[in-house]
């Protein structure tokens, strides 16, 4: 964790909580969306930042080329996912604090790239206005999350969505995270200045100016997705502020996307030969 006098500028900025991630022996491994996409980012040449909330004694030494600004120091918001027959259920135990615009480092406020994550409803939608200067991007998952009292997550639409889903320059998510609905995803891409829509092993489809175009990943032997989605997130909003080309930053971030399955959880994140090779392919 950087002391808030320590912080050094950054031009990549996420805003989500870093979560502990339970596993099937009892262990908790570091993940969330501000982890997956803080060290793609990194990779990509960006210097980083993240403000979450959680335990002080959070182990962060995994994010170390990282800069982690623990606005609220608290409790680590807590997932565990469980495989059933009919799909994946996930638990929420625990939540870090909500965080708001008045969390945001002054250091920090000039990002060029500013990365919405949440992952249990912790974003204030004041930070949608707060970036006026930045491209402002968001992977809203953590905004379609309803947790019952139990921790058991569930579906529910983004509130106010007709409002604030017009500020986001780029927004992406799953064909999940949308519950597989076409009628909800064709409104999505409405409000959307741009939307993509990730489909696993499928690739994805990227909806701009009137447009949808599909684009297929790479066929690769899967043995850990936790994470991809994220990681296409940093690839895609990294490679459309870098060429204003949505289609080709759909290419690249599919590309390494499907790169990150072959490898386990942190380790997924794109390596300095697949990147230069995406780009390569891509360009």
């Amino acid at each position: 964790m950087t002391d808030l006098q320590n912080l050094e500028p950054i031009d990549y900025l996420l805003i989500g909580h870093i979560t502990s991630d339970l596993q099937s022996d009892g262990s908790a491994r570091l993940g969330g969306t501000s982890s997956f996409s803080g060290l793609t980012a990194h990779q990509l040449g960006h210097e980083v930042g993240i403000i979450s909330s959680h335990a002080t004694e959070e182990d962060l030494d995994p994010l170390s080329p990282i800069q982690v600004f623990n606005a609220h120091p608290g409790q680590t918001t807590l997932f565990r996912n469980i495989n059933t027959p009919s799909g994946r259920q996930q638990y929420c135990y625990q939540r870090g604090s909500v965080l708001s615009a008045k969390d945001i480092p002054s250091t920090w406020r000039n990002a060029s790239i500013v990365h919405l994550g949440p992952v249990a409803g912790e974003i204030d939608p004041d930070l949608l206005d707060a970036f006026p200067d930045s491209f402002l991007c968001s992977t809203p998952q953590g905004m379609l999350r309803m947790i019952a009292e139990d921790g058991k997550v569930s579906f529910t639409d983004l509130p106010d969505k007709e409002r604030l889903l017009p500020k986001v320059d780029a927004v992406v998510l799953s064909f999940e995270d949308l519950q597989r609905d076409e009628l909800l995803i064709e409104e999505y891409a409405h409000l959307c200045k741009l939307l993509v829509v990730t489909e696993n092993k499928d690739g994805a489809r990227v909806y701009w100016k009137q447009e949808v175009r599909n684009f297929d990943a790479p066929q690769k032997n899967s043995l850990d997705e936790t994470g991809a989605g994220d990681i296409f997130a940093a690839c895609f909003f990294h490679r459309l502020y870098t060429t204003k080309d949505p289609w080709e930053a759909a290419r690249f971030a599919v590309e390494l996307s499907a790169n990150s399955v072959t490898r386990y959880y942190l380790d997924s994140v794109p390596r300095s030969d697949e990147i230069q090779h995406a780009t390569d392919r891509c360009s």
